[in-house]
């Protein structure tokens, strides 16, 4: 049961994989690092820097084409976020062109809802419940951040470890049992982030490519997620094939009375 409820919810907040649609807009593409860099930056004006790209947004109404594979069984389906800027995500789960939504979710930062349409079920918890499946540091804007290609806030402080590296800037440092990395690239936007909690065996990999004019900033079009706990393992990827920044957004998430609560 725990494994049903898990894939639902990995479904629900990030899932999915590859399709063959190229994105509307013209990809930005990042210029090749400097071969000689400037290194007379303070910490305060670097993290300044990288924390000025940042995605700033109210609401954002996003559209993939995916597959998930999850421990070798492999899915397709279509994804339809909606985010309200650091109260909701929504998602929706269509298949078959669209004909048939096998499932559907909202998350906030307290709590996480997931209705199971194929099995008339839905689950109810608080957003803790995420615990019983990855570390204690993974809270509701780093789920944000990760949909969303930003780099994960709470790493991007003075406390972190700051460097270039082949003319990037790359953010390291532990918090509790968590290792992070994060890579950027030159447009000052993160590239790849690595979490890795050695002691539960979990680690988790987000690469991000295909930026895209969004707001003034950038949004990458493409989304991969590695992850590994215990034993097994997750691969997504993701292209968005339709994303709009600052529109009217409705979340509606209502449960048949039919359904069954999963405890």
């Amino acid at each position: 049961m725990r494994r049903s409820i898990l894939n639902s919810l990995l479904i629900a907040g990030t899932v999915i994989s590859v399709s063959a649609c190229k994105p509307k807009k013209a990809i930005v593409v990042a210029p090749p690092a400097a071969t000689e860099v400037k290194t007379d930056n303070t910490k305060a004006e670097a993290l300044a820097s990288l924390n000025s790209k940042q995605l700033k947004f109210n609401t954002l109404s996003l559209k993939a084409k995916a597959t998930l594979d999850i421990a070798g069984n492999s899915n397709e389906v279509t994804m339809n976020f909606r985010i309200k800027d650091k109260e909701i995500i929504w998602v929706s789960i269509t298949a078959l062109g669209g004909a048939y939504e096998p499932a559907r979710a909202i998350i906030t930062p307290d709590s996480i809802k997931v209705m199971n349409r194929a099995k008339s079920e839905y689950l109810s918890k608080p957003f803790s419940y995420i615990y019983n499946f990855t570390n204690k540091q993974v809270n509701f804007n780093t789920l944000q951040a990760m949909l969303t290609g930003n780099a994960m806030g709470e790493f991007l402080t003075p406390e972190s470890n700051l460097k270039q590296e082949n003319g990037v800037w790359v953010v390291t440092g532990s918090k509790e049992s968590l290792d992070y990395r994060l890579l950027f690239n030159t447009l000052l936007k993160v590239e790849e982030t690595n979490l890795n909690d050695s002691k539960s065996g979990q680690a988790l990999k987000v690469t991000y490519s295909d930026y895209q004019d969004l707001n003034e900033s950038l949004f990458p079009s493409a989304l991969k997620i590695n992850t590994l706990s215990g034993m097994k393992k997750i691969n997504i990827d993701l292209k968005f094939v339709k994303i709009d920044g600052n529109v009217p957004l409705e979340f509606p998430f209502k449960v048949p009375n039919s359904y069954k609560l999963v405890k």
